[in-house]
């Protein structure tokens, strides 16, 4: 009788310590990035900006944004950026590569205009070609009319 509440007891314990160490797995890691690095950038600046249908005009959000983008810029320099300049879907391919063009270039005048010296951008329209996400909605469409900064 003893053994089998011995047992009953290491088997109970067994199973809270699993329970334990399983809730502690789906604990996340520590979201702490370093000063400094791209994943800083994207977190806590952000590395894109979006554009209205057929436009390429940086909007105010789209400003905010890229204010942020150009003061880390100024202050991390070793970074060379590439403006990736995207699309929806609807239109043409080669309507929708000069479109993304135009917004990439936007995103570069408006960084080059903050200071941001224009010898470290460049740009690549890819305009309906590498959709951000799939889908043949307004909610998949406003998130592929986007103009991407990324840290080289």
């Amino acid at each position: 009788m003893r053994t089998i509440k011995a047992l009953t007891v290491v088997a109970a314990m067994a199973f809270m310590a699993a329970c334990s160490n399983s809730q502690q797995a789906a604990v996340p890691a520590s979201t702490t990035v370093t000063p400094g690095s791209v994943a800083d950038f994207k977190q806590n600046v952000g590395d894109r900006v979006y554009f209205d249908t057929d436009l390429s005009g940086v909007r105010p959000d789209g400003r905010a944004t890229l204010d942020k983008q150009a003061t880390w810029l100024k202050q991390y320099t070793n970074y060379p950026i590439t403006v990736e300049g995207k699309c929806d879907e609807r239109g043409t391919r080669e309507y929708n590569l000069a479109l993304g063009e135009r917004r990439a270039n936007a995103v570069k005048q408006y960084l080059i205009a903050q200071g941001i010296p224009a010898s470290r951008i460049q740009t690549i329209s890819y305009g309906k070609e590498r959709p951000e996400v799939l889908g043949s909605d307004e909610g998949a469409w406003a998130r592929n009319r986007v103009g991407i900064t990324v840290l080289q």
